[in-house]
């Protein structure tokens, strides 16, 4: 009887052996024998494991959805939306591994409102660029001509590739300006704007307003205050100014940005010091999103000549210095 449970046990792992060895032939093996190398793009709202497997195997990369959950388990981790190097030609353990791993490219998020310095940092951040990069992407990569310096690296989000260079990412974000630009270039030109002026502009709403259902307003403002020969007296300007001068002094890419302005960085000598200058800054202080441009080229029409934002952002505006003064101390203080 024991004799004959040892056969039973032993016939029953041959048995299982042999399902195992057929399903591992069938169904964890490579669809295709030669397949080239594709580009498997995660989006970012695709990020869950289910759906990305299901992608793979109606787009023919996998054979078996279980298989690849088997082999996925022997890597773990949970999939990085980006871009990952698969073929058909690979098996189902080697897909695994592949999109288990870090893809060669990846998502990055570019907010509005953003100098260029600070879009090299989070490109060095995901990158791993050298301090070298970082300086060179700020100092020449970015700096093709004197209407390009600033304002026109698209705040968007991008799929960008480790394989990439800084070069050809400055150039893909201004490529992507170009594309949103266009119409409102054209826009411009009918008021008899130069776009350069409209950037500008846009590049300071951005910064200033409190949110986009503010930017026209804001933007009606500083176009009341440029028509009646004011200094436009404004904060984001001055401080582009003096974060310049500090970060390229003291090179820090954990450097914060656009902290709130002391007595002394008001006698800042720069053209970018709207308190001192009369006039626009030499170019943008940012790199403004559509909702800005649009403000700038459609501000709201109003009498103000002065504005400020209190402790919930709220903000209140006044047609003469008296009045914004008494708002200073009504909401400031």
């Amino acid at each position: 009887m024991q004799v004959k449970t040892k056969l039973i046990t032993a016939g029953s792992i041959v048995l299982l052996s042999a399902i195992f060895l057929v399903f591992h032939l069938v169904y964890f093996r490579a669809p295709e024998r030669e397949a080239g190398v594709e580009r498997f793009v995660i989006a970012v709202s695709q990020n869950e494991f289910a759906a990305v497997v299901n992608r793979l195997k109606k787009e023919g990369f996998i054979r078996s959805i279980t298989a690849l959950n088997i082999a996925r388990r022997l890597y773990g981790g949970s999939i990085e939306p980006g871009g990952y190097k698969l073929s058909r030609a690979m098996n189902a353990w080697k897909i695994a591994r592949a999109i288990s791993g870090r893809p060669y490219m990846r998502w990055i998020t570019f907010p509005e409102g953003i100098r260029k310095e600070q879009m090299a940092v989070l490109l060095a951040e995901e990158f791993s660029w050298s301090d070298e990069d970082v300086k060179k992407w700020i100092t020449e990569d970015t700096v093709q001509t004197p209407d390009y310096i600033e304002g026109v690296y698209f705040p968007d989000t991008y799929l960008i590739s480790e394989e990439e260079d800084p070069q050809t990412i400055a150039r893909r974000l201004r490529n992507k300006f170009e594309e949103k630009f266009q119409e409102f270039s054209k826009l411009a030109e009918d008021k008899n704007i130069r776009w350069t002026t409209l950037l500008k502009i846009a590049s300071i709403v951005e910064r200033e307003a409190s949110g986009k259902a503010d930017m026209p307003l804001i933007a009606g403002i500083i176009w009341n205050r440029l028509e009646n020969d004011m200094r436009l007296e404004v904060d984001a300007t001055l401080q582009y100014a003096r974060d310049s001068i500090l970060f390229e002094s003291n090179f820090e890419k954990d450097f914060v940005w656009w902290k709130p302005l002391s007595s002394d960085d008001r006698q800042l000598d720069s053209p970018f010091n709207t308190y001192k200058r009369k006039g626009l800054p030499p170019h943008p202080i940012s790199n403004p999103g559509v909702s800005s441009i649009e403000a700038s080229l459609n501000p709201r029409k109003t009498d103000c000549l002065f504005y400020l934002h209190d402790a919930d952002k709220i903000t209140h505006c006044s047609l003469t210095f008296d009045e914004h003064k008494r708002n200073i101390e009504k909401y400031l203080r």
